[in-house]
Order: C-alpha cells, then structure tokens, then sequence
C-alpha cells in the first residue's frame, strides 16, 4: 500500500506537467530555485568545515532549528498546500493507519520543497569532512531531522484540522500568523540590537536548543565529534522521542479527521441584518458593492488580502526609515500607503475566479457588464482609497510635511484609478487557479499556475506605466519641496486616474458581456 500510495504521486505529478508546457517551466524553475539554495547552503557547509567542531555544531543547530520551525509555521498558514494527496480524499477507503502514515510522509519528499529538505539535511555532513566519524553520523541524523521535518508539518496540519473544528478559528488564526511573518525583518533587527554580544549569546541560544526537540537531532554530530558519548545519545534520544511522539499525535488526529466530518455550520442570526446592502443603492451597481463588501469582511481569501496590505508597506516603511533616517518616516509612510491602496485594489483582477461558481448567479440574474465591474471596483476602491488617504495623512502629521500631502494623495487617488481599471479589463479576460471557497488563502491548486504569473508581473508592469505623470510630478514635488508640483499631481491623478478608471470599466464590461459563458466554465471547471 505504501508503494502504491508513492505511485499514485508520481502518477498525480506526471499528470499535472501533461496539461501544458508552461506547467513544466513552472516546475524547472522552482527545480531551479530549489537547486541554487541547495548549492548555495552545501557550498556553506563545506566552508563551515574549516572551523572547529563548536561553531560547526552552533551554526548546524541554530540553522536547523530554523528550518523546524519553517515547518511548523507553514502548513498552518499556507494550510493544504500539497493537494496532491490530501488525506480528506481516502475517507471513504479502508486503508490501514501505519501504510497510510507511510505512504504521506514518504510522498511528501516527492517534490521541490521535500526533496531539498532532505538533501540539505543529510548534507550536513558536508561540514563534518575534518571528522569522518561525525561526518557519518551527520548523514543519519539529517534523514532523520528530514523525516521529523515532515511529520512535524503532517501532524501540525492533521491537528489543525481536527481540533479547531469551527472555520472561522481557522481562518482566523490562519491570518493572525501572517501577521509575525510579514513584521519578520523588523522583529528580527529589533531582537538583534538588543543583544549586546552576539558571539557569546548565539552559542548559549545554540545550546539550550540541542536540548529541546528543535536541535537535538542537529547536535549529535558535534558530541561525537567532541568525543562527548554520553550527550551524543542522550540527544539523540531526544530526537528519536520527537518523531515519536509527532508521529502519534499525527495518527491521533489524522483518524479523527477520517471519520468526523468537519464543521460548516453558522450560527442563527434574526432576520433585518442586511449588513453592505443596507449602505449601498438598491441597484445592480450597489448590490454587486455590497456582495464584493461582504467578501472582503467574511472570506478568509480576501480578508487575509485585507490584513497584509496595510502591514507589508510597513516593512518597507521600516527598511527606508533605518537608510534614510527618522525624518524621512513621513514620506515613506505616505507611499507605503500607495502601495497598501494598490494591493487592495489591484485583488480585483481575480475576483471572477475567486467567485467560482457563484459567479453562476451573476449570469442568471443578467448582472449587465457594466454593474459587474463598477460593483466590484467600487468595494475595493472604498477600501483602497481609505488605506491609502489614512497612510498619507498619518505620513503627513508624523513628518509634519503637510504641504507636501497632496503630492501623495495624487500618487494615491491615481493608482487606485489606474489599477481598478486596469484590473477591471484583466478579471474579464483571465482567470487563475485560486483557492476554492472555504479553502486556505495560501492554498495552491494543481494547474497552470505559470501563465496566471506572467499575466500578474504584466498587469504590475501596466499600471506602472500607466502611472508615470502621476509618479513624476510627486518625485518632483517630494525632491524640491515644491507644493505646487504636488497640486499638478493631485489635479492629474483625479482627472488621469478617473479617466483610466472609466475606460477600464467600459473595456471590461464588453468582454464580459461576451465572454462572461467563458468566464464561468473557466472558473467552474473543477466542480
């Protein structure tokens, strides 16, 4: 059963580059991807060979406890990444639990990210050549570490599923750990100014680790190499005591989910709660706002959109106030809400294919083209708009640059129309394999993922262009202090960025008025 479960695998994966060429060049590039950082981490390896068995050992458990830590992180965020062989799909077959455990975990190094997990882990031994013993030991403990790596992943995301039976914790937590990944580089540069002497303290934080199922494994090989028996076996238990011990909480929970079904219930509201509908018009514009609205506050795939657009700029914004200074916060802050408002509102350009088959119901309603994209462009532009104004007014106030506000807010109001429209003529003409409703919003389906990311990097790069007055005069304006740039900026992003807007909406509404029969089987094809 567990050759078939690795068949069934490589079957599903030979399938899925038959579909289209640009499927295999996605694959050779992740491939390819996947290969320079495994070159790059084995030529550091085997430079790291050259110093003695402590630093061998601080940098191995330190760098190993990372990757654990990746792939606990991960599955929780990105939860259902690997659709290939969800266990959901062998409900209803009798197969037993050890062949089933066997067969997942072993799947699982059938891929980019499984397979240089374990050749970076087993060459660890790279850095040990000083010490054949050691070097030994290293290429069985990282099949080892490899192993608890993927279990570790499999158990956290079977116990993620099986004991957070309600949707809404999930999603929510789900966005919640988004959160300390996006702020990673600030966290990590705050941590590391308040160490006064990072020499001594990393072989302490190295040490304490080997102790714990995070380093333990890592650190085998440098007892043996220091001739320390005793800590060498003791640690490896420790090790052999994590794999355990994930295995069991991954048969616990794996067989729960088998045989309960998840819960996708709601709860009883009293009728009059009509939320957006009651904000918008009572027209077919208004009542596609209100729809697009609710999205955005109720599926987990938008409202993850929704936590990560105001917080990434931030990281920008932290990067650019560490170059530049403190008194360049203001203005970072001001165009680091251009691209807040940008990420809103450029989400439009998959909203079709986010609807799947509820886009059915804008067909049979004889939704007009032109209410479907004015509705839509409407939500996300509210919000967008919001974003963006609060980011140059917070930006403004900080830096105490209140002459220079307009100059953002044109840059702000002219990508917000630039986008929209352009987005507007993208969601009528292409789809793109987006997670299901109800799914993870990291959740990747098999596809031809390459084609819809070159169509992306295409639209990144028109609305670039299509904002170039915008962006010249606020530079200008942003460089000489001259408030009357910023005036031009502001009058040329309303009047430009209105414009571009309304013609988008009018070029999408006719392709969708033709192709909306298209659209739908497009984004239905899976059901």
């Amino acid at each position: 059963m567990v050759a078939h479960l690795l068949r069934l695998k490589l079957a599903l994966l030979r399938n899925s580059l038959r579909r289209s060429t640009m499927q295999v060049v996605g694959l050779v590039i992740g491939g390819l991807y996947g290969l320079g950082i495994l070159a790059m981490v084995m030529v550091g390896l085997v430079a790291l060979g050259a110093q003695g068995p402590e630093a061998i050992g601080t940098v191995i458990v330190l760098a190993g406890s990372a990757l654990f830590l990746g792939w606990l992180i991960i599955p929780v965020v990105a939860s259902g990444l690997d659709m290939t062989l969800d266990p959901a799909r062998f409900t209803t077959y009798s197969i037993p639990m050890k062949s089933l455990l066997a067969g997942l975990a072993l799947s699982s190094f059938i891929g980019v990210p499984g397979a240089v997990t374990l050749l970076a882990t087993v060459g660890t031994a790279a850095a040990w050549w000083q010490h054949p013993l050691s070097a030994l030991v290293a290429v069985l403990c990282g099949a080892l570490a490899a192993l608890t790596c993927i279990v570790a992943s499999r158990a956290i995301t079977a116990a993620s599923a099986s004991l957070a039976s309600s949707r809404k914790f999930k999603d929510f937590s789900g966005m919640v750990l988004l959160v300390p990944l996006i702020l990673l580089g600030p966290i990590i540069t705050g941590v590391t100014a308040g160490i006064q002497d990072l020499q001594e303290y990393l072989p302490s934080l190295a040490n304490t680790l080997s102790w714990t199922p995070l380093g333990a494994v890592w650190a085998v090989p440098a007892e043996v190499a220091a001739g320390h028996w005793v800590l060498a076996g003791a640690k490896l238990v420790i090790a052999l005591a994590a794999v355990a011990a994930l295995t069991l909480i991954w048969k616990i929970c794996l067989a729960k989910a088998l045989v309960t079904p998840a819960y996708a219930g709601s709860s009883r509201r009293s009728a009059g709660h009509m939320g957006f509908f009651k904000l918008f018009a009572a027209t077919p514009t208004g009542a596609v706002a209100a729809r697009s609205m609710t999205y955005w506050f109720r599926d987990p795939r938008y409202g993850t959109g929704l936590i990560m657009a105001p917080l990434l700029p931030l990281v920008f914004v932290f990067a650019g106030s560490q170059a530049a200074g403190t008194g360049s916060l203001g203005i970072t802050l001001g165009l680091g809400g251009v691209l807040a408002a940008f990420l809103i509102v450029w989400s439009i350009s998959s909203d079709i294919s986010y609807d799947n088959t509820a886009f059915a119901l804008h067909l049979a309603a004889g939704v007009s083209g032109t209410a479907d994209r004015s509705g839509r462009a409407l939500a996300a532009g509210t919000l967008g708009l919001l974003l963006g104004v609060l980011y140059a007014v917070v930006g403004a106030g900080i830096g105490g640059s209140w002459a220079l506000l307009p100059a953002t807010l044109g840059l702000t109001i002219g990508v917000v129309g630039s986008a929209l429209g352009l987005a507007s003529v993208f969601s009528s003409r292409f789809t793109m394999n987006a997670p299901l409703p109800g799914d993870s919003p990291m959740k990747s389906r098999p596809g031809n993922n390459f084609p819809a990311m070159l169509v992306q990097l295409a639209g990144f790069a028109g609305v670039g262009v299509l904002i170039v007055p915008e962006l010249v005069l606020t530079i200008i304006a942003l460089a000489t202090h001259q408030p009357l740039f910023g005036w031009i900026s502001l009058a040329v992003g309303v009047v430009l960025g209105g414009a571009l807007l309304l013609a988008g909406i009018r070029m999408g509404a006719g392709q969708y008025n033709r192709r909306a029969p298209e659209l739908l089987l497009a984004v239905s094809a899976d059901r």
